[in-house]
């Protein structure tokens, strides 16, 4: 039934939605207008030999859609430190990237990305993000494609790994290896399993460990894989004491979402100097 329903989206909603007289068209690009970056060296934060590394969300979403090819190009473009990107299984156990794990979102299509083979999710392009008209051949990639665009560049390439199993893990290994990225790769998990998987599949990937609050419980997990294993940490449930307990106990760390100059002032100022954002660039 849902594929009889994605055909008769694709076939015939889709083109009525698309032509160039219908309102909702015109709505959906008002409503997916690019943001202004915010160029943080404008406000005199950081010292010359110091500066903060930005990692850009989900790419550079404010400017093409999320997970998307062009918002890694934007990442390496404006020479962010890394860039994150979300990754699912197909239902051929092929990695894509992707947020969530349903496509109604960004494809307008029913169903989850375990729903569909990589051939199939090729057919969608993308009805939503900034500036997503611009891209009317643009389709989900894979994590080979993603991985391409960080080649011989300054941009590190950081993976969130999205499945709960551990069955396919050693592909993403397999991946990063074939691209020559071993060094500069990050892979990224809320499932401190999936970092131990990674590091005895191969040690020399960096591993951020995703976390809410800080917690000395966290830290000690972090520590016992080993001395690449980083603190990723949910900017907005952290406070002062907590952002300083994890830089006293010597652990790497970074900080998401931080999405504002007097936010990235304040943690430059502690000593953090590792940023996710939305809209900040160096």
């Amino acid at each position: 039934m849902i594929g009889f329903i994605n055909k008769i989206i694709t076939l015939v909603l889709v083109p009525i939605y698309f032509c160039s007289a219908l309102p909702p068209y015109h709505i959906a690009k008002l409503a997916n207008q690019p943001e202004e970056l915010i160029l943080l060296s404008e406000y005199g934060i950081e010292e010359e030999n110091d500066p903060i590394y930005f990692t850009a969300h989900r790419g550079v979403h404010a400017l093409a859609p999320e997970n998307s090819i062009p918002s890694f190009e934007e990442a390496v473009n404006h020479n962010y430190y890394s860039a994150e990107c979300d990754i699912h299984l197909t239902k051929d156990n092929q990695w894509v990237l992707i947020h969530n794990e349903d496509i109604n979102g960004r494809f307008c299509q029913l169903g989850d990305v375990e729903d569909y083979t990589l051939e199939e999710l090729k057919e969608f392009s993308y009805k939503g993000g900034a500036n997503f008209w611009k891209y009317e051949d643009m389709r989900i990639p894979t994590l080979d494609e993603y991985l391409d665009i960080f080649v011989g560049t300054n941009t590190r390439p950081q993976i969130e790994i999205k499945e709960e199993d551990c069955d396919y893990l050693h592909t993403i290994v397999d991946s990063i290896k074939a691209k020559n990225l071993t060094e500069e790769a990050i892979v990224i998990s809320f499932d401190i399993e999936h970092l131990k998987a990674i590091h005895k599949l191969e040690p020399k990937i960096e591993l951020w460990y995703l976390v809410d609050e800080i917690t000395p419980e966290n830290i000690a997990e972090a520590k016992e894989i080993g001395d690449n294993v980083w603190l990723s940490a949910n900017f907005s449930v952290n406070n002062e004491e907590s952002i300083q307990f994890a830089v006293d106990a010597g652990v790497g760390i970074s900080l998401w979402t931080v999405n504002t100059v007097e936010d990235a002032k304040m943690l430059y100022n502690m000593g953090i100097r590792y940023m996710e954002t939305d809209i900040l660039c160096n």
